[in-house]
């Protein structure tokens, strides 16, 4: 496959495809994503607002897989539930006239599970459809890929060829001790007043445990519904950005540019994909 990464962020699709194909050409307007992509993938993204890139730009790159994790603030459970009337989505919506006039060969899109249903999944669909290509609707979890988290998704696959759902393959999720760093960073350790303020709220989990919950882009700076944070003998601490990437299933060696923010590694790691659950997705190409 010849695939345009779409809206790349850390390059997740790019990890997740392997041998499947070579990615053309990758988009993303975030100067702290595309450094992050540029350092683990040697090759920096396309600077571009998606919105305005002319289908001649796009055609260029003779890609034949468009895949795309579009912003999921419009659909998701704690979004405002615009869906195409939020201006975020207009990347999406240019995205879709571009489909309109010419699609790819095959489409895998990721979003949060309230995509499904909403006005941008009806667009989608009404493209496959026109164009003849076939569509499964996935939804799957990390949890059943061996991870110790929570981070349900939906998957559009569209292509060419007649397609056939996969089951994934379920198998128990490891214990969270498997995915901690040798040294604990002291810094990630909650401030006495920040514990007993936001203790009734906060996920805790513990090293045995084989559960944590989704973490989102606020992590660095909310506490309630933001992710899962460890209890130890020490205390409560958040998880480290390297932990976080390793239950989305990054490789290890990944790794963030020198100097860039906490926060911004747990913005980074909050928009990014869960690589075996992707990887599943691309297996249905």
């Amino acid at each position: 496959m010849r695939v345009l990464e779409l809206f790349s962020g850390l390059g997740g699709w790019r990890i997740a495809l392997r041998d499947r194909g070579r990615v053309s050409a990758a988009y993303d307007i975030h100067e702290a994503a595309n450094a992050t992509y540029a350092l683990n993938h040697g090759e920096v993204p396309k600077a571009r607002e998606l919105a305005t890139v002319p289908l001649a730009e796009l055609a260029a790159h003779r890609a034949d897989t468009w895949l795309m994790s579009p912003p999921c603030q419009p659909f998701c459970r704690m979004g405002n539930h615009q869906g195409l009337e939020d201006r975020r989505s207009g990347a999406f919506l240019h995205l879709m006239e571009i489909f309109r006039q010419a699609p790819p060969d095959h489409l895998v899109l990721e979003n949060v599970a309230g995509f499904l249903g909403s006005d941008a999944h009806a667009l989608l669909s009404e493209r496959i459809r026109a164009h003849g290509l076939h569509q499964l609707d996935l939804q799957a979890c990390s949890s059943h890929f061996g991870l110790p988290n929570q981070r349900p998704r939906v998957f559009i696959v569209a292509s060419r060829k007649p397609l056939k759902a996969l089951p994934p393959p379920q198998p128990q999720p490891q214990p969270i001790a498997a995915f901690l760093d040798a040294v604990e960073e002291e810094a990630l350790y909650l401030r006495a007043p920040q514990e007993i303020r936001h203790h009734q709220g906060l996920d805790l989990v513990e090293a045995g445990d084989r559960r944590s919950a989704c973490f989102i882009g606020g992590y660095g700076r909310r506490f309630v519904g933001s992710g899962s944070f460890l209890k130890t003998e020490r205390g409560v601490r958040r998880f480290s950005p390297t932990e976080v990437a390793r239950l989305l299933g990054l490789p290890e060696g990944f790794q963030f540019p020198e100097g860039l923010p906490l926060e911004a590694r747990y913005r980074l790691l909050g928009n990014g994909l869960s690589i075996p659950v992707a990887a599943w997705a691309l297996d249905h190409l």
